[in-house]
């Protein structure tokens, strides 16, 4: 029979095991903890088509709160009573977007590639939120800049990125 050599193993202070033990799962690993979902109060939510190209929407969320907090990595767009939100460019988008106190992130929706597709939709709002779970806020036509309606069909929309000309770059745009 074999003996094996002994594993060294580091040592770790009793706090720090003790806080590993009480995180939720998932984080101890990270050996930190990630913050919270922001409250749907705590933010707020602005949206306006793009100077001269209505089929662009630039939104904004920023953090109200004194406290950094999550949001979906993607934000939720939906068009008036239309099923579906607009898909994440590039696909996927799972998990979260970290916002600092005060901090806003933009996104930009394309609601549609062509305004003269005989397939457009019309819808005369659409509703943003920063995550799935939350209502959002709706924006008129009016309110966007897009006048009476909001052209829709097959929408997309960037990830939350840090600046407005990130999120045009995401989508594309100049």
């Amino acid at each position: 029979m074999r003996i094996r050599a002994a594993i060294a193993v580091p040592a770790v202070s009793a706090a720090a095991a003790a806080l590993l033990l009480t995180a939720p799962p998932g984080q101890a690993a990270a050996g930190h903890a990630q913050p919270a979902r922001c409250a749907e109060k705590a933010l707020s939510i602005r949206a306006k088509a793009a100077s001269g190209d209505p089929a662009v929407i630039r939104v904004r969320v920023t953090n109200i709160s004194a406290r950094t907090c999550v949001v979906d990595r993607v934000p939720t767009v939906t068009f008036g009573d239309l099923d579906g939100a607009a898909l994440p460019v590039p696909e996927g988008g799972g998990g979260t977007y970290r916002l600092g106190a005060g901090k806003t992130a933009c996104a930009a929706v394309r609601t549609i590639a062509d305004p003269t597709d005989p397939e457009a939709r019309r819808v005369d709002a659409i509703t943003v939120a920063a995550s799935a779970s939350q209502w959002g806020r709706a924006f008129t036509a009016a309110q966007l800049g897009t006048g009476s309606e909001v052209r829709v069909w097959e929408p997309v929309t960037t990830w939350w990125q840090s600046t407005a000309a990130a999120a045009d770059r995401a989508l594309g745009l100049g």
